[in-house]
């Protein structure tokens, strides 16, 4: 790769600290505070994870070749502390992940690979521009695959207090892969979390929804020609239930009046439904109710950009969790497809919690009888509903953001 092309890729990359691909929720479990385990319990963990390794099926021969020479490596903590979807507020992260020159070349990759995607689009039912706009933030559109020691990167989690039976079910899955033959030792690497190829496949994933579009013989996710990476996201969000037609969601303007106990994700309706107390994409068009139930989504509470969301925006999700990454998804999406930028605003003179504040955040909640069930650093549905219940009780506007002042109102 030239020098001017590696650095037009690395700026489009914001996901150097937060790939996680397909099945990639990996901040939803455990404490964030959980200390990595350090070079001697790697060694010790090793030793017993070799047993449990033959135990599950996995052969001497395959051991010997995957983890030969693998270490602990703390850099690969250091990296799963700080993950990009949940540090960055959804401003910053959405201005590198849809950025002008991320649009431009996701429509250049579209056209390069025109027939692949519309043929996988007829398979698979999963529009095209979805899967483009993964691939564009996993990997800016193949440029950037990773090359990060898959296995390696693996055991350290694994090792890891944190998340480790998470991370040594992909290991041996991992280790699975290499058995099976589909992709060589030198060749099997990726993002620091584990995930591999085009698209960031996490190895369980591999497993169960890699399809072999161009006959090769098995998934090759790997190699230069994209085929096989974006036929197994389509595959991937079909398995998960996309319904062909529907959109993931679209922006939308509120009422001045609008109650903001309705933008809740369990609380949803036909878009006639939320049209009918004055609800109005910011398109000017009519939403058909054919698309289905819908939420509404305030992913920088009521200052922010507010969205109408369907299910294929829970479909995204099931690839990462973070709202995030999700609306990146979406709108890089309707970008490459000729859509122009978000017309809302955000609300760009605050700045996002970091790890220890949200962590603070749902402890405060929590002891002042607002339970977040569960300190874990991620601003979930059950925090937001927390958050939503103290701003009641505070006569604030309940619009369930998690934010600096909430905080220091809380402290």
């Amino acid at each position: 790769m030239r020098y001017a092309a590696l650095m037009v890729a690395l700026l489009l990359w914001p996901l150097q600290v937060g790939a996680q691909g397909a099945l990639g929720n990996l901040a939803e479990v455990e404490d964030v505070r959980g200390e990595a385990s350090g070079p001697e319990a790697f060694d010790e963990w090793l030793a017993g994870f070799r047993e449990r390794a033959l135990a599950a099926g996995i052969s001497e021969e395959t051991l010997d070749e995957g983890l030969s020479g693998v270490s602990y490596q703390p850099e690969i903590i250091d990296l799963d502390r700080n993950q990009a979807e949940f540090v960055k507020p959804i401003w910053t992260y959405l201005d590198t992940a849809v950025s002008e020159l991320r649009v431009a070349n996701g429509r250049d990759a579209v056209a390069r690979q025109a027939d692949l995607l519309a043929a996988i689009e007829e398979e698979y039912g999963v529009d095209r521009h979805v899967v483009a706009a993964i691939w564009g933030l996993e990997s800016a559109y193949g440029v950037v695959r990773g090359s990060t020691d898959t296995l390696a990167a693996l055991a350290t989690l694994s090792a890891d207090s944190r998340r480790g039976a998470f991370f040594e079910e992909q290991l041996l899955a991992g280790l699975q892969i290499l058995q099976s033959g589909a992709v060589d030792r030198n060749e099997m690497q990726g993002s620091w979390a584990g995930a591999m190829g085009h698209t960031q496949f996490m190895p369980t994933s591999y497993l169960e929804h890699a399809v072999d579009w161009s006959g090769g013989g098995q998934s090759d996710i790997w190699n230069d020609n994209p085929a096989d990476a974006l036929a197994s996201t389509a595959a991937y969000l079909a398995n998960f239930g996309w319904t062909e037609g529907q959109p993931w969601g679209l922006e939308v303007r509120l009422p001045e009046d609008f109650d903001f106990l309705l933008a809740d994700r369990e609380v949803t309706k036909l878009p006639s439904e939320w049209a009918a107390i004055g609800i109005e994409p910011v398109s000017g068009e009519t939403v058909p109710d054919d698309h289905g139930p819908a939420s509404i989504l305030l992913p920088a509470g009521h200052e922010g950009a507010a969205f109408m969301v369907f299910g294929n925006f829970e479909v995204i999700e099931a690839y990462n969790t973070a709202d995030a990454y999700v609306v990146a998804v979406g709108h890089l999406a309707n970008r490459i497809a000729g859509a122009g930028p978000l017309e809302g605003e955000w609300p760009r003179h605050l700045r996002g919690l970091g790890a220890e504040e949200r962590l603070e955040l749902q402890e405060r909640l929590t002891e002042a009888g607002f339970d977040t069930q569960g300190v874990d650093g991620k601003i979930g549905p059950n925090t937001v509903d927390a958050i939503r219940a103290y701003q009641v009780a505070e006569g604030l506007l309940p619009d369930g953001f998690a934010s600096v002042p909430l905080l220091e109102r809380l402290r």
